[in-house]
């Protein structure tokens, strides 16, 4: 089984997938680091790193998405928008966990929206306001220049950057959730 996982996760590690279907404030530094992050890319450098990354990240959410391909595109998408943010890859899946247990779809009852919950007001921002935040590239390209510009003005301090991203500076449940999904389930052990 391991090897047939193997082998299709080599056959579809770089095949291009189709795209699956808070409260923060419009702070102007944030807003201009939205609009660089809409217009750059980055990717695996890597192919070896890729495929041992993605095979056991892909075994970790088996039970959240059951669809090889749905997973893999995912997680994809997910490395390559939090490394080209400077963040951890297992940081942003543990976000992306407790915001919205991996469903593109959710809606918060404050209005935020897909995998990241991203306020919608931060699509007129920067100046793109038919972008789709159920869109998994868009969603997690916010997504992460936010928890990175947050994890910046707090000088690396995680907990104080989870909060404010969540909207909830001052309280230490929603970072203590965070970091115990991250080290529970997304570290490599």
């Amino acid at each position: 089984m391991r090897s047939l996982l193997c082998i299709s996760l080599c056959l579809l590690l770089f095949i291009p997938a189709p795209s699956i279907a808070s409260s923060q404030q419009a702070d102007p530094e944030l807003r201009q680091r939205l609009i660089q992050a809409v217009n750059a890319a980055s990717s695996f450098k890597d192919r070896f790193d890729a495929e041992v990354w993605l095979l056991d990240m892909a075994g970790r959410l088996e039970k959240r998405i059951p669809d090889l391909q749905s997973r893999l595109y995912l997680l994809r998408q997910i490395h390559q928008e939090a490394t080209r943010a400077g963040l951890h890859p297992e940081l942003v899946l543990a976000v992306v966990d407790i915001e919205s247990r991996f469903d593109r779809f959710a809606i918060s009852r404050s209005g935020a929206q897909g995998l990241m919950q991203i306020m919608p007001f931060w699509l007129d921002e920067i100046g793109h306001p038919d972008d789709n935040l159920m869109d998994v590239s868009t969603n997690l390209r916010m997504g992460c220049t936010i928890l990175k510009y947050y994890l910046d003005k707090e000088k690396g301090d995680l907990k104080r950057a989870l909060a404010r991203y969540n909207g909830s500076l001052g309280s230490s449940r929603y970072p203590e959730k965070i970091i115990a999904q991250l080290n529970r389930r997304w570290f490599k052990n």
